[in-house]
């Protein structure tokens, strides 16, 4: 296994700059994920790490080694593509076995270390068929096996499950925990599906322009995201443009404006919050399932009457649409006797200080 460390990278293409002073650290042993949307640098990341893409500045180490300039079939890495690259008229076996031939290991150890791979990733029945009569959920199992009979320091997986229906894609996503849990193996993740990236991760990097946004836990990226961006792009979020009032030690006070009216709303000064310096907008952000809806008014701070748009229910949950002086609120709330709300009735909608953020904008800018 090895750690990884990614320092003041830049990738350019011609004047095309891919990805853009990165800095990030990768743990031994880490589930480590890289998420953003279509075109963000996390792909080309992860290619400067597999040695595809040598980076036009900074440095790539494993360990203390220095890997930048290191060509791919001397880094030790095990590589899972999006369209699992497998060789369409060799069998199970032979794809599996492919990259230990390269390697000239012995019959004797080759045949072992492939059964055993494929013993561990449940396709050792099938080693004699060809890859072309297996199901899609199969052919990323044997893509996995080949990745890791070589026994990489580093596994990288591209988009692995996005050519899988939804059902196979949470099999997967169990099937790969359980394999980099056993092996114990440093391991680089790219998606752009957040469920993906929340449910399996130990730690994410945000990216959006090739710029990283914010690297944290699942909880912390989720709960405590550092921009608009991050807040958006990962789960349902409410955000509202906001002018900071005062600041004192236990608690923020801001304005926002909705319709021609403009609401006072008090935050708790969480210690992660945002701390402006004069110049650049910010947001307060609320995930729906924070806010609460009351059916009569509550004498506490940021409660504000409104008046219910939409219900729609998805069994467990019910989404409710609060039209708050012209400004929309997500609201998600779980599904009980007592959730019986329709549209136009009206409502109450409290927005708990202690569950909101002050974040700065960022999407929009040239970053």
């Amino acid at each position: 296994m090895a750690s990884i460390k990614i320092e003041n990278v830049q990738k350019a293409f011609g004047k095309v700059v891919a990805v853009d002073q990165l800095n990030l650290e990768i743990n031994d042993g880490e589930f480590f994920t890289f998420l953003g949307p279509s075109g963000c640098g996390k792909t080309t990341t992860l290619r400067m790490i597999a040695g595809f893409y040598y980076p036009t500045k900074g440095v790539v180490r494993f360990g203390d080694k220095d890997m930048t300039r290191v060509p791919p079939e001397k880094r030790n890495t095990g590589m899972v593509f999006q369209n699992y690259a497998l060789f369409p008229h060799m069998t199970v076996f032979e794809n599996v076995a492919y990259g230990l031939r390269v390697r000239k290991v012995g019959s004797a150890a080759l045949k072992a270390r492939v059964q055993e791979v494929l013993r561990k990733v449940r396709l050792d029945q099938y080693s004699g068929r060809q890859v072309s009569q297996l199901s899609g959920g199969q052919q990323q199992r044997v893509a996995l096996a080949r990745a890791l009979v070589i026994e990489p320091e580093i596994l990288l997986l591209d988009e692995p499950l996005s050519n899988l229906d939804a059902k196979l894609r949470d099999e997967m996503r169990s099937e790969i925990l359980r394999l980099q849990k056993e092996y114990k193996i440093t391991t680089i993740y790219v998606t752009h599906d957040q469920a993906e990236a929340l449910s399996m991760s130990d730690r994410i990097a945000v990216f959006n322009f090739g710029v990283c946004h914010q690297v944290g836990t699942p909880s912390e990226i989720y709960n405590e995201p550092a921009n608009d961006f991050v807040a958006g792009f990962i789960g349902e979020i409410n955000l509202l443009p906001v002018e900071i009032d005062k600041i004192e030690n236990e608690q923020v006070t801001v304005s926002a404006r909705t319709g021609a009216n403009t609401k006072k709303l008090v935050v708790h000064n969480h210690p992660f919050n945002f701390k402006p310096e004069g110049k650049g907008a910010v947001s307060l952000s609320i995930r729906p399932e924070s806010i609460k809806l009351h059916s009569e008014a509550a004498d506490r701070p940021n409660v504000f009457r409104g008046k219910v748009e939409e219900v729609e229910f998805f069994g467990s949950l019910v989404n409710v649409t609060v039209n708050l002086d012209g400004v929309l609120l997500q609201v998600n709330m779980l599904n009980n006797v007592k959730t019986n709300l329709q549209p136009g009735a009206e409502v109450w909608a409290e927005l708990p200080k202690d569950q909101i953020r002050i974040i700065p904008v960022v999407s929009g800018e040239d970053v």
